[in-house]
């Protein structure tokens, strides 16, 4: 690493990588990616870490301006602080030298595939909210915070800085392309539909378009939810492969009465025999409420009379899809 000229992977990443291909069975892209980064995360052990607790060593290594550049010396320095803070507070054994070694091996295959030896400040900060075990509201708040002016906002190149940087982290994966891909144009044009028609956007318009799970940015909330799904269990039965309790996301159609399905056979596409599933679909990563049960039951009686022509016009996506537009009108530069 001091050389900075490393270009290979260490065992263990090279290890935890083939393990993620498991997931390739995964229908939904940003299902697939999620889980695949909440592995990473994991194994990283940034789920154990607070975004309060990384932005103290962003604050002491003196991180600022963003987009000043950090060699490989610097991040070593930073991850080492980090992850002896973690040990500290948790009172938990934290194997220190591996976690800097993954995580710095994961940043450089993320911001720095050219191995230049050197990453910005931003990319770094970015790598690590996103993959600490923080609310994801709050991840989007700080990451907005790191391009906004002294005033609090953005204008639309720092916005497609922002953008371009969190990009990467499923680029990394060879998942880019079902996010909108590497062009961010489209991303800051449909976040800068709540500008109200003003040149810059501040910290609550951002928020608002983050929290309708844009294209570009599904994956984050995704991992959010895949990680509060994984200690869940629902006291009822899969439709499909029989298991009880279903663990994990629990799919409920709101088309047919009592049809329950589990997170393997929902996401890699496994229908029962006879019963194919049709949309809508509600998924519950908490346990369901008998409020929410009462509803589902209301919606679903509608649904019952509702025409395929009614479903074939009222789509159910999961995100606010990005339009990518040939002539677009580029961002300041």
């Amino acid at each position: 690493h001091q050389a900075q000229t490393t270009c290979w992977d260490h065992p263990k990443m090279t290890e935890l990588y083939q393990t993620l291909a498991d997931l390739n069975n995964i229908k939904f892209s940003a299902y697939r990616t999620a889980m695949k980064l909440r592995r990473v995360q994991k194994a990283l052990r940034l789920d154990m870490v607070t975004l309060g607790t990384a932005l103290e060593i962003f604050n002491e290594h003196d991180l600022q301006p963003s987009d000043r550049a950090m060699d490989v010396v610097e991040v070593i320095h930073c991850l080492t602080a980090l992850y002896e803070r973690l040990e500290e507070e948790r009172g938990i054994l934290v194997n220190v030298p591996l976690c800097v070694d993954m995580s710095l091996n994961w940043l450089l295959n993320v911001f720095d595939s050219g191995r230049s030896g050197k990453m910005r400040a931003l990319s770094f900060k970015t790598g690590i909210a996103c993959l600490c075990g923080t609310e994801v509201k709050e991840k989007f708040q700080y990451l907005f915070s790191q391009v906004a002016n002294a005033g609090g906002l953005c204008d639309q190149r720092h916005l497609g800085v922002l953008l371009h940087e969190a990009i990467q982290v499923p680029r990394q994966l060879g998942e880019v392309a079902a996010f909108g891909g590497s062009n961010v144009e489209p991303s800051i044009r449909s976040c800068f539909r709540f500008s109200n028609g003003k040149p810059a956007i501040e910290a609550s318009q951002f928020l608002e378009w983050a929290n309708l799970e844009p294209q570009s940015m599904v994956w984050l909330a995704v991992l959010h939810r895949v990680t509060m799904a994984e200690q869940v269990k629902h006291q009822t039965k899969c439709s499909v492969c029989r298991q009880c309790p279903i663990k994990g996301f629990r799919y409920r159609s709101l088309k047919q009465f009592n049809v329950d399905i589990c997170q393997t056979c929902f996401l890699t596409g496994r229908a029962s025999k006879g019963n194919k599933l049709h949309y809508p679909i509600m998924e519950y990563y908490t346990p369901t409420t008998s409020s929410e049960n009462m509803r589902d039951f209301a919606t679903t009686l509608k649904n019952k009379f509702r025409s395929k022509q009614y479903f074939s016009k009222h789509p159910q996506r999961g995100y606010l899809p990005v339009q990518s537009v040939l002539e677009a009108d580029f961002s300041e530069t």
